[in-house]
């Protein structure tokens, strides 16, 4: 039936059987065979000969516009199975990138997940900030990047939701010690906001931290987390986590509180994202495998 429904397109298309018969490699009493065969397949008329000319039923223009989304599915699926058989008998190298500040917890199981199901595909792993990474994927030398979203969803991109995580402080034990369990961004002006980042995201963080999640403190710069706690333990200053990353705190150290802005419940979302243009079997398979871990 696929080759019957190509020639009834092609009919359609160019509204005269002998363009059709030529585009279709068909003589043209071949082609009307054609026609008449899914007709008969169909149990319905979908063409009405009037003299040298013809009109499409009604049933004939909903099969018409239904039928070429059913062959432009069908070249995407013989495109990728194809794909696939080349990449299976090719070396292929799947370059995937993750936030550093999230940790790789699912993000390796998913690693070890996608490796156990395709040995043959070598993956690449780069860790490193949202901006480095985001530039990565766009100048093609990621194939896809697991990361928070910071500004509005590109269409460029797709865009799979992998978790959701609210915001949280890391504080020191004698800091806001009246039992709080939530702390607001005007509590912590007055208070230094720890930032765990190189020279280089200096700038783009403070950015963020500042428009997006409303906080006004002054900030200053930590090489490293344990160094960031043991400020906040003394009382210089807090840090900003989520609940996914909350478990890496000394909790007989400092203390976690759940961060909101002028009673705005601030959530941090997380991503799968790659280029459309870029889109491919193993690309897709991994997002999948990585989505799962978070289910």
């Amino acid at each position: 039936m696929f080759r019957q429904i190509e020639c009834f397109i092609a009919v359609v298309k160019n509204h005269s059987y002998t363009q059709a018969a030529i585009d279709c490699h068909l003589s043209q009493s071949s082609l009307s065979q054609r026609i008449k065969e899914l007709q008969s397949s169909l149990g319905v008329t979908l063409i009405q000969r009037k003299g040298r000319s013809f009109e499409l039923t009604a049933a004939g223009v909903y099969f018409y516009q239904h039928a070429q989304v059913i062959l432009d599915q069908l070249d995407q699926l013989v495109t990728k199975t194809q794909a696939i058989a080349t990449h299976a008998a090719e070396t292929y190298t799947l370059k995937l990138g993750y936030l550093r500040k999230f940790g790789s917890q699912e993000f390796l199981q998913a690693v070890a997940e996608f490796s156990r199901e395709f040995p043959q595909v070598k993956v690449q792993i780069h860790s490193d900030s949202y901006a480095e990474l985001f530039s990565q994927v766009r100048d093609g030398h990621l194939d896809l990047n697991f990361s928070d979203q910071r500004y509005e969803l590109s269409s460029a991109f797709e865009n799979e939701f992998l978790t959701a995580a609210d915001y949280m402080v890391v504080v020191g034990p004698q800091a806001f010690t009246n039992n709080q369990a939530v702390i607001d961004t005007t509590e912590l002006a007055d208070l230094p906001c720890i930032l765990i980042t190189g020279a280089d995201e200096y700038a783009s963080e403070q950015t963020y931290y500042r428009e997006v999640l409303g906080i006004q403190s002054p900030f200053q710069i930590a090489s490293s987390f344990g160094e960031a706690q043991m400020l906040a333990t003394t009382g210089q200053g807090y840090i900003v986590v989520n609940s996914r990353t909350a478990h890496q705190i000394n909790l007989t150290a400092n203390r976690v509180l759940k961060l909101v802005d002028h009673g705005r419940d601030l959530t941090q979302h997380y991503y799968a994202y790659w280029k459309k243009d870029n889109s491919g079997y193993y690309i897709e398979t991994f997002a999948e495998i990585l989505k799962a871990q978070f289910d």
